[in-house]
């Protein structure tokens, strides 16, 4: 009996060891199993148990954040893997948000093909006529004299051309007349002398009748003091154009000196407008376009205009330069000094070009974005580089590629406390500034992503600012119930919080991807209202 009893013993214990080593091995191999699936083999690709090939590992808070490897996060959690064929599972930018389409309806977001189109905006100025300077004519005597007689006698008359303006007297202009029949007489008088004599006296009568002609004398006038030869002691002065007197300062018996301006005259079958464009328009004005313009005196009627020139020079007062435009005017209705308002309508040199709604960019003073529409509910915040604003469009000249989709009501997008506008906080912490706030320098409000919590305060740490949780889930941030450590915001926050106290808290987007608790109270009231420090935010 005393053999018996040992056998006995040790085969129990051995039965109770092969149940221990198996279940053991069990676990292991559960374990271990689905550990060696997941992770990566050297010269092998990963896959998991159903043979799924491993693309990367993502962040377990939904950070814009991936690893080609396993990995923890700064709160020891494991990087989640994203399996070949899973939803989502292509590469997507950082920032990428993925939002229900019940979300999407609520939310009532629009999109908008991203497509060529021909961009025509409207520059408005403001101008005045005047005459065309290659079309005025102005009479100014090369000689002193005196007004004896004015035929055109008032300001606004209409002359044609070869039509008398007034008769002058003038003693060096009779002298000069004289002087040319002398001459004539003495060609006539040596024709039958010798060469050198005519030539010389010939001479001398061209050299007589250039003076005249220097002087401005009509031929009509030459030839009537040829065919005479008899100096006339006053000499007509006739139109050289077809207009309208714009000045005529002279008057009967008034004495005049050489150069003086005594009529001057205007055709305006073609007249200017001078329009003055603001500076930040110039660009879009060019040589060759075709204005509409609406004068002030007729506001029923719309005239057609063409640019020939564009001044080289701003007022550096009023910021505009001065664009010259030639109309047409048979009637006579367009007169100097007139007021008109000018539409350029311009479009791209190039013609077609990729286009945006502007109601789909996000403009933050330093970057403009736009939301692109991945399908499936997915959302990439987008940098782009704009040009021309025409249409209400903008010129997209670079980030875009024609037939992409992008959001048109961003504003609800960004405003939203949604799980899209954490993204794009994360996504501003990361590559600049995004919408109205960003993560690293977070602002007082709902509008920087808070997410709501409840749970146990396990552990305070009040020196050192933060705050143990055994929190329950949290479904904004697609966490599960667990204990976490957070930093808090201002440690002040920590004054009357006690371990085992069932806590309400607030966590908003930190630095380096953390999530801070932004406000805390005991559970069953409302967490008190801190105002962001200064530094709130900052790395």
């Amino acid at each position: 009996m005393k053999r018996i009893v040992p056998a006995a013993l040790v085969l129990i214990l051995a039965v109770a060891a092969a149940l221990a080593a198996g279940y053991w091995w069990g676990i292991q191999a559960s374990h271990g199993g689905r550990q060696r699936a997941e992770e990566p083999v050297a010269g092998s690709p990963r896959k998991n148990a159903s043979g799924k090939k491993i693309l990367y590992y993502r962040n377990p808070m939904g950070l814009p954040d991936t690893s080609p490897v396993p990995k923890k996060d700064p709160m020891g959690m494991d990087y989640i893997p994203v399996y070949e064929g899973e939803s989502g599972a292509a590469s997507l930018p950082p920032g990428t948000v993925r939002i229900t389409p019940d979300k999407v309806q609520l939310l009532g977001v629009r999109t908008e093909t991203v497509e060529p189109r021909e961009l025509r905006r409207t520059v408005h100025a403001v101008g005045t006529i005047q005459a065309d300077e290659r079309l005025l004519y102005r009479v100014a005597p090369r000689f002193e004299g005196w007004i004896e007689k004015l035929y055109v006698n008032t300001t606004g008359q209409s002359v044609s051309r070869g039509q008398p303006l007034m008769e002058v007297y003038s003693p060096d202009l009779v002298t000069a007349e004289q002087e040319y029949l002398v001459a004539l007489k003495g060609v006539e008088a040596v024709k039958d002398g010798s060469a050198d004599i005519r030539a010389s006296m010939q001479q001398l009568a061209e050299s007589a009748l250039q003076r005249l002609r220097n002087w401005e004398i009509s031929d009509q006038d030459l030839k009537a003091l040829q065919q005479q030869r008899k100096p006339r002691r006053t000499l007509t002065y006739r139109s050289g154009a077809n207009g309208v007197v714009l000045q005529k300062p002279g008057i009967e018996g008034m004495r005049f000196m050489p150069g003086e301006v005594l009529f001057e005259i205007a055709n305006l079958s073609s007249v200017w407008i001078l329009a003055d464009v603001f500076e930040q328009d110039v660009g879009l004005v060019r040589v060759g376009q075709r204005p509409v313009l609406r004068i002030t005196a007729y506001p029923d009627k719309a005239f057609g205009g063409k640019i020939v020139f564009i001044y080289p020079t701003i007022d550096p007062e009023t910021r505009t330069t001065k664009v010259r435009i030639e109309l047409s005017n048979p009637a006579g209705l367009l007169k100097p000094g007139m007021y008109g308002d000018i539409e350029f309508t311009s479009s791209q040199p190039g013609g077609r070009t990729l286009a945006v709604p502007d109601s789909a960019v996000l403009d933050s003073g330093t970057r403009q974005m736009v939301l692109v529409s991945r399908g499936e509910g997915l959302f990439e915040p987008r940098s782009v580089k704009l040009g021309m604003r025409a249409d209400n469009y903008f010129e997209v000249k670079d980030g875009l590629q024609a037939g992409e989709e992008v959001v048109v009501r961003a504003n609800f997008l960004i405003d939203a406390e949604s799980n899209l506008k954490a993204a794009l906080e994360s996504f501003g912490g990361q590559a600049g500034t995004a919408g109205t706030a960003t993560a690293e320098k977070p602002v007082a409000g709902a509008g920087r992503g808070i997410h709501r919590a409840q749970g146990i305060v396990s552990a305070v740490d009040a020196g050192g600012g933060t705050v143990e949780i055994a929190h329950g889930a949290i479904p904004s941030l697609q966490w599960p119930a667990m204990t976490m450590t957070f930093k808090v915001r201002d440690k002040a926050l920590l004054r009357d919080i006690k371990p085992g106290q069932a806590v309400a808290f607030e966590l908003a987007p930190g630095a380096a991807g953390e999530f801070v608790v932004e406000r805390i109270a005991p559970a069953g009231t409302k967490p008190p209202t801190q105002a962001a420090p200064a530094h709130a935010g900052a790395h």
